[in-house]
């Protein structure tokens, strides 16, 4: 029997007859996939691909406790179209190019596969190419291929048009306010005291360089640079069971926002030559790739506190001994 694992790790059963553009069904309660069999043979010898799944809790799939929702329903369906990647074509065409604001453009404009078949290839490459001229030819071709492939069109369309274009447009907005947030947190960071000091250190941008000192602030509370890694969860945690002592492990411990903010500073930092002999050195001992990162990032806490304490940039050739030596 052919299924799929959900992401909750339920096991859904479905059937999947034919071959062409994707159709999938979907059954009530308290049916099976069997109640479509009748349609599933006539969409499959009519030369399209025909799916239906068993809802967990019946027929086939699993039957959990948990998860009998239309909510749930709705991602076990979600899964099963994602694993036989079922999306359609033009779908597959633009749902990878929705950061560019010239496809976010042409969604808004025209939304529907009628509209943009009506707009011709002309007129979409002029929408595109507005924000994203780059980009215009290329994804006008694509688009065009795509409309081609795909000859089945949702009931509703002109509602669902509505839903698309106010969604795409929505997007804009929020990645908008997005590009101004990050602008204005830039600005803020760079203006804070320990901003323009802790942009000195490689890897560290506004972003993280914020988080960082959301959550340590001066650094006064923290006696050394272990304290600070074992808030942040950086620390190695040894394995104990009686008198007997078992190795050292990664903590899943501490400040998570922290750990993840020190983790992809490290990560940037392998730019740097200081930075990026250390990490090979510990890839050289046998470490893998994130236990060197979470390696680099226990150091550079030592770094962050002395830099905080001295209030001085940090510079590879740094003549303070308190970073010097923390380096």
């Amino acid at each position: 029997m052919a299924k799929i694992t959900t992401r909750d790790g339920t096991e859904i059963f479905y059937k999947d007859w034919g071959s062409g553009q994707p159709v999938v069904f979907s059954h009530g309660w308290p049916l099976t996939a069997d109640a479509w069999d009748d349609q599933l043979f006539f969409v499959a010898s009519s030369g399209y691909r025909a799916i239906a799944h068993d809802r967990r809790g019946g027929g086939r799939s699993g039957q959990p406790w948990n998860g009998n929702d239309l909510d749930t329903y709705a991602d076990d369906l979600a899964d099963l179209i994602e694993a036989l990647d079922l999306h359609a074509a033009l779908e597959r065409a633009l749902g990878s190019r929705l950061a560019q604001a010239g496809v976010r453009d042409l969604l808004a404009r025209y939304p529907t596969l009628t509209a943009l078949r009506n707009a011709g290839r002309a007129r979409i490459t002029k929408v595109i190419k507005a924000r994203s001229p780059r980009l215009a030819v290329k994804v006008t071709g694509t688009v065009m291929a795509a409309l081609d492939a795909q000859s089945v069109t949702v009931p509703a369309e002109e509602a669902t048009g509505w839903v698309i274009a106010e969604l795409a447009s929505e997007l804009d907005r929020i990645l908008a306010r997005r590009d101004a947030l990050a602008a204005e947190m830039e600005e803020v960071f760079l203006t804070h005291p320990f901003g323009e000091l802790l942009s000195t250190l490689p890897g560290i941008g506004p972003r993280t360089g914020s988080r960082i000192l959301a959550e340590i602030g001066d650094g006064t509370r923290f006696a050394d640079g272990g304290r600070l890694a074992s808030y942040a969860g950086l620390a190695p945690v040894t394995r104990q069971s009686g008198k007997s002592i078992n190795g050292e492990s990664q903590s899943r411990r501490g400040n998570h926002r922290l750990k993840n903010a020190m983790f992809l500073a490290a990560f940037a930092s392998l730019r740097d030559p200081a930075s990026k002999a250390f990490y090979d050195r510990k890839h050289t001992e046998g470490k893998r790739h994130n236990a060197a990162l979470i390696c680099l990032a226990r150091r550079r806490c030592d770094v962050i506190l002395a830099m905080l304490r001295t209030r001085q940039p940090y510079t590879p050739d740094c003549r303070s001994t308190a970073i010097r030596d923390a380096a």
